[in-house]
């Protein structure tokens, strides 16, 4: 993820002009090629590669970047953990973003380490219980707001839609559900404020004050009330990760209830940022493609058994064991990550790229990956920009490992981040986006309405992860018979 900041305004001379890459600065001081990167980041990096090898630096904002494009260098920046690490990007920004104070701090001692920890919660064994609460969350919001009686059509914009279902189930799974009632009453509202800071965010990240961004600033405010520890303590079943996590703050006396509630605010916003557009570009493929479509809904139909319910039938396992939809979603996800691998040298070394090749770094040198630019080369991916749902699936099994000819490559596909900055609640978002697509296929017949133009990419989002659709697209549904 492309993550901004000025902390870093000048290039560290490197030690050597064998190993110094071509430098790319631009004619205008301080933005570089900024206006160039942010127009469209993988056509300027693809035009850039093609006149400067694969390993180049261009400052861009004041920040100088080397950016390694070819992807069989990529483990050799990948690996280097301790050496090139993602946290002094992230405690920087993350805490400027959602309003709370800097967790690195001696009034904050171990905070930090046991945030890291509560991710267990998120993978492994309890991603069964998270399965079960995902599904029945999504099917009640669906229930309740969209299964009308009857089989008459009813029409709505898609990205709106997923939107709000896919956040109010999100919410519930994570922090639970209002004591009184099956609903969080004030959930149109929430989901409302959240669009207008999700909005902003790329500025936040870019180190624009939010004081100069409108009403992103009260939104944000809102949000984070709505989020805080006694509101929290009123509602039920909450997932263990945000249990663990606010029996850990509250053990931080110097953490305010709204430093609390901002911590909570990031979970929400990392939980439904880049799970929303996902969930769209995943449906509007499928939409796209009627033999995908069928392949995938005949598969989904397979799991259930007769008599069961849907949602006990939609398990963790199940959801790992339906081929053809995994191969779909990680299609989509190919078209449309577009996040970018930021890594800063934590002190001055030798980066080996190849036996032949090295970089020297200094501490505070940036290396960027671009995913997207690995993701759209046809060289590793027949077609690229076709949407092939099966493209994931051989021989009967999924296939992860691509390559170009006669060259093996690690790396292929990378929609979550690398290493040791890998998204740590990819698991979760997978497993409930297959089954958001799984209870729309069986719940409803939906299609696309004729006569709207092919939805392009939004790219001012470009390097924070799922682009946006440039625009929605009209669709139908109604319930299906079975």
């Amino acid at each position: 993820m492309y993550q901004g900041g000025n902390w870093f305004t000048t290039l560290s001379p490197l030690h050597s002009k064998d190993r110094e890459p071509p430098l790319i600065k631009g004619w205008i001081p301080y933005v570089g090629k900024a206006l160039e990167f942010g127009r469209d980041p993988s056509t300027f990096l693809a035009a850039l590669k093609k006149k400067h090898g694969d390993v180049f630096t261009v400052r861009i904002a004041g920040k100088y970047m080397t950016f390694v494009m070819n992807p069989a260098l990529y483990p050799a920046v990948i690996k280097h953990g301790k050496q090139l690490d993602f946290h002094e990007f992230s405690d920087e920004v993350s805490p400027r973003t959602f309003g709370y104070p800097p967790i690195r701090s001696p009034k904050f001692s171990g905070l930090h380490e046991q945030i890291q920890r509560s991710y267990q919660f998120l993978k492994g064994e309890n991603l069964n219980s998270l399965a079960q609460s995902v599904v029945e969350n999504l099917e009640l919001v669906l229930r309740q707001d969209h299964m009308t009686e009857g089989s008459q059509w009813m029409t709505d914009e898609l990205y709106g839609f997923c939107f709000r279902v896919m956040f109010e189930a999100s919410f519930m799974t994570l922090y639970g559900r209002p004591a009184q009632g099956s609903r969080h009453t004030q959930m149109a509202e929430l989901a409302k404020r959240f669009r207008k800071f999700d909005a902003i965010l790329p500025f936040l990240i870019a180190g624009v004050p939010i004081s100069l961004l409108g009403a992103a600033r009260s939104a944000r405010k809102e949000l984070k009330c709505f989020l805080q520890p006694q509101k929290l303590a009123s509602w039920v079943a909450p997932s263990r990760f945000i249990q663990e996590r606010v029996e850990v703050f509250e053990q931080y006396h110097l953490l305010g209830d709204l430093d609390k509630a901002g911590h909570h605010f990031t979970m929400l916003w990392a939980a439904v940022g880049n799970t929303v557009p996902a969930s769209f570009w995943a449906v509007y493929y499928l939409l796209m493609d009627p033999e995908a479509l069928a392949a995938v809904r005949e598969e989904v139909h397979s799991v259930l058994e007769p008599g069961s319910e849907w949602s006990h039938a939609l398990t963790r396992e199940r959801m790992d064991n339906l081929l053809l939809l995994d191969s779909a979603l990680s299609e989509s996800l190919r078209l449309s990550a577009a996040s970018m691998n930021i890594r800063v040298a934590q002190e001055d070394f030798t980066l080996m790229l190849a036996p032949d090749y090295s970089v020297d770094l200094r501490r505070g040198d940036i290396v960027a990956l671009y995913p997207q630019s690995m993701h759209m080369d046809p060289e590793i991916f027949e077609e690229p920009q076709t949407y092939k749902f099966n493209r994931f699936v051989e021989d009967g099994e999924l296939k992860r490992r691509f390559g170009k000819p006669g060259q093996k490559l690690t790396y292929s596909c990378m929609p979550f981040g690398s290493g040791s900055t890998k998204c740590p609640g990819r698991h979760l978002a997978v497993l409930e986006i297959k089954q958001f697509l799984s209870l729309l296929l069986l719940h409803f017949d939906i299609e696309l309405l004729e006569a709207q133009k092919p939805v392009g990419l939004d790219l001012s989002r470009a390097g924070l992860g799922i682009l946006f659709p440039a625009a929605d697209v009209r669709f139908r549904y109604r319930r299906r018979t079975v």
